[in-house]
């Protein structure tokens, strides 16, 4: 079936209905929950268009709430999602003005004043609009704040236990999602081949950043959601940087860890390479093919209900008998979409069972005193 693609203020917005809001519903009757509520971010951003780049988050909570309303049309009774928006009074104009959310029926927009309690507004509608006295029982996005959290249920509001369902929503990549994250993969790849082309020996590590982070602009990604780390040699032995400006010698190995946002899709691209005027000793180049090898390795095996940890278990196995295990000391690797990080996790205590859909990165590695030598994320 397809879904037609809307585009406001550079966010590519998939029509989410069906399946995404339809799909959420049927979650959320699946745990006789009331409503799906979530703050402004990548969750909000999925389900209705609600995302940080539209809203900031403050003091005063803008909260999403999808619920299930039964409804008759031509004969067939359905549920469907009703989309409200919680808005701080005084900014209830910028809310209809800003928040652009696709939807079947009109988004009803709660407003409340700065007298009032928000989290107690927002059960009396419930109450007032759709006859829901307690209990009322709401699945909360995982990112939500604390006291977000706590002022909801405050007001009567039960924390349900679906929130991995929700997740499950958002692994599964569309086929129109699938294509974004291809294309900024891409530009993110082609931005680091056309940096390599220009580095020298010699050259400082934040001068290759520079070049990488303004590469990565050119691309078409961010330019407010991009990163760009660049090691040289033993520098790299910091997953994350924060070593010294280190000047770049023959013997040394350069890794990148860069990516950035496409209409929100992420990229992450991992790398590490030479020069062709660098002298790489034979035992780096050893631990270079060891990790390719390992992620070969996980590649190989990866499939649908697949677990999670026998993926990681692949890769590891491989640097484990080349007498490197020691030294791999993260996971192998994280979902990517809308968040950066995001599940599926690759790492060894994951029961989860890979499904059609999920997009994550692959990136085994060995932090030695030598550096850390990592895959292709």
């Amino acid at each position: 079936m397809s879904h037609k693609a809307l585009t406001f203020n550079d966010t590519v917005i998939l029509d989410p209905r069906p399946p995404r809001t339809a799909t959420l519903i049927d979650a959320l009757l699946s745990v006789g929950a009331t409503a799906f509520i979530a703050e402004p971010g990548s969750t909000g951003q999925y389900f209705a268009n609600v995302s940080l780049q539209e809203w900031r988050l403050s003091e005063r909570p803008l909260l999403l709430v999808i619920a299930p309303v039964f409804e008759v049309e031509s004969d067939v009774a359905s549920f469907e999602p009703q989309i409200i928006i919680l808005t701080p009074k005084f900014e209830a104009s910028r809310a209809r003005l800003r928040l652009v959310v696709p939807s079947k029926r009109p988004v009803e927009f709660v407003e409340w004043a700065e007298d009032e309690d928000p989290y107690s507004k927002l059960s009396r509608y419930f109450t007032n609009v759709h006859g829901r006295n307690s209990p009322r029982t709401a699945i909360l996005d995982d990112q939500m704040r604390l006291f977000v959290a706590d002022g909801l249920s405050a007001a009567g509001w039960t924390r349900g236990y679906g929130q991995p369902l929700v997740s499950n929503i958002r692994e599964s990549k569309t086929e129109e999602e699938i294509k974004i994250m291809k294309c900024a993969n891409e530009a993110t790849l082609l931005a680091i081949r056309a940096v390599r082309q220009e580095m020298y020996i010699g050259m400082r590590e934040s001068e290759a950043n520079e070049w990488m982070r303004r590469a990565l602009v050119d691309a078409g990604l961010g330019p407010a959601s991009i990163f760009a780390t660049t090691q040289f040699g033993v520098n790299a032995a910091l997953p994350h940087g924060g070593a010294a400006d280190k000047a770049l010698e023959r013997q040394d190995l350069i890794t990148f860890d860069v990516g950035g946002t496409l209409h929100g899709y992420w990229s992450d691209v991992t790398r590490t390479f030479a020069l062709p005027e660098s002298h790489i000793p034979s035992h780096h180049l050893e631990i270079w093919n060891t990790v390719k090898e390992a992620q070969n390795a996980a590649f190989k095996i990866i499939a649908k209900n697949v677990k999670a940890n026998d993926v990681d278990g692949a890769a590891r196995t491989v640097i484990e008998k080349a007498g490197f295990g020691e030294f791999f000391t993260h996971r192998l690797g994280h979902g990517i979409g809308l968040d950066l990080h995001e599940s599926p996790y690759l790492r060894g205590d994951s029961q989860n069972q890979l499904a059609l859909g999920n997009t994550f990165s692959n990136e085994p590695g060995e932090t030695t005193e030598l550096g850390m030598i990592v895959g292709a994320a």
